[in-house]
């Protein structure tokens, strides 16, 4: 199949809208501009339709599933998701044909559809996003079900054996791939979660003049358990209790399931007038925040996801020619190199610091903010990855697959 001509994809996406996910959003844009028409069964964000069209991308957006707290609502939210998307799949199916099922993780489980629509044909590619049992071990701590991760384990291992073809975001993702879920090398494809180097634009200018004002650390992203926002305030407290330190402060932009005990925390350690919360922000103001920081910081703790995750912020960071500060996890070296100083792994008085030698030294921090957006311009930024993305539906061509 010419992909130019009549290639025809439905990305299934379930666990945020299709509209915030940046990742999916660039993937879909790359096919799209490769001339394959793109369709996203995905959760419907606030105030959003059922049928919306975004850059050529058209998504069909289902409403939210019902809450329910606790283990059983993964399985109500996940189960209804699989219901909805599947049913809309029909939809899709009748009206628009499908020649590929592109399913995003978590959760684990469309290799259901993706099995269904092969038994027709059509070709399934798993595009795996998060190692789901060490998410849920990061995430239930002491409370990890050993049966849950037992199932866990091999929703993930049908995922990949059902795949025509699996897309990994790194090359720890794809070694997994291989040893635990016994994929050949030849059906993996490593896209890395790349920025688009292009939406990102440093301005020196915004940043205070002065080197006797307030440093500023900052922190974007999620706030859940596993991002060990926890770490950064227990690192930002030895910094407090430090002698001849300058004067700062942190900004932590954006919101979570853990938002709540991390304010708790910066209270109980005397830092709530050091440290603001902005929740989530628009893409400008997020652009601002990081034009301003002196330090940007990424402080998830050393564990079985996180050892083998890509975290996109420290790229993001990095794009805007900021040095970061970061535990010493592989793939964080991986992405960041020389852009960022590493502490000890769950060492919050190394990241301390760490951080401590960048407010001393002007000099590195501008060092450190060029090699990143070097790094982001020359190896890793989207404009980089997507050829990969389009190597992987061009393999499934030439194998007669499509």
């Amino acid at each position: 199949m010419d992909g130019r001509r009549s290639g025809r994809v439905l990305m299934l996406l379930e666990n945020c809208p299709y509209s915030v996910d940046g990742r999916v959003k660039r993937e879909a844009r790359t096919l799209t501009g490769a001339g394959y028409r793109v369709r996203v069964i995905c959760p419907r964000p606030e105030g959003g339709r059922f049928r919306e069209e975004y850059d050529g991308v058209i998504a069909y957006q289902y409403p939210p599933s019902p809450s329910v707290s606790g283990a059983l609502g993964y399985v109500v939210e996940w189960g209804y998701a699989l219901l909805v998307a599947g049913l809309i799949s029909l939809y899709v199916w009748a009206r628009h044909g499908i020649d590929v099922v592109h399913a995003h993780n978590p959760p684990d489980l469309f290799f259901l559809l993706g099995g269904f629509y092969r038994l027709f044909g059509k070709r399934f590619v798993f595009d795996h996003h998060d190692l789901v049992p060490e998410l849920y071990r990061a995430r239930s701590g002491a409370g990890t079900s050993a049966l849950v991760v037992r199932a866990l384990t091999l929703f993930e291992r049908w995922s990949c054996r059902t795949a025509d073809h699996v897309v990994a975001t790194n090359l720890s993702y794809a070694g997994l791939e291989q040893q635990r879920c016994g994929v050949p090398e030849e059906r993996i494809t490593v896209v890395r979660n790349g920025p688009d180097a292009s939406k990102f634009k440093p301005d020196p200018g915004r940043r205070p003049a002065a080197n006797d004002e307030e440093l500023v650390i900052v922190y974007v992203g999620v706030v859940n358990l596993q991002d060990g926002v926890d770490h950064l305030v227990g690192a930002l407290k030895h910094l407090a209790e430090g002698s001849d330190v300058p004067p700062w402060r942190c900004v932590i932009v954006g919101s979570g399931d853990a938002l709540d005990g991390v304010r708790r925390l910066a209270e109980e350690a005397g830092l709530s007038q050091r440290i603001s919360f902005t929740g989530w922000v628009g893409q400008s103001e997020v652009m601002d925040h990081l034009n301003r920081a002196d330090v940007c910081v990424a402080p998830e703790p050393s564990n079985g996801l996180n050892d083998h995750s890509t975290i996109i912020k420290i790229m993001e960071y990095m794009a805007m020619a900021r040095p970061v500060v970061a535990f010493d996890l592989r793939e964080h070296r991986r992405s960041a190199g020389e852009a960022a100083l590493y502490a000890r792994p769950n060492d919050e008085a190394d990241f301390a610091r760490q951080v401590l030698t960048l407010f001393r030294d002007p000099p590195l921090r501008e060092r450190l903010g060029r090699i990143g957006r070097e790094r982001i311009e020359t190896q890793l930024s989207w404009q980089h990855q997507a050829p990969h993305l389009l190597k992987a539906y061009q393999s499934l061509d030439e194998e007669g697959r499509l």
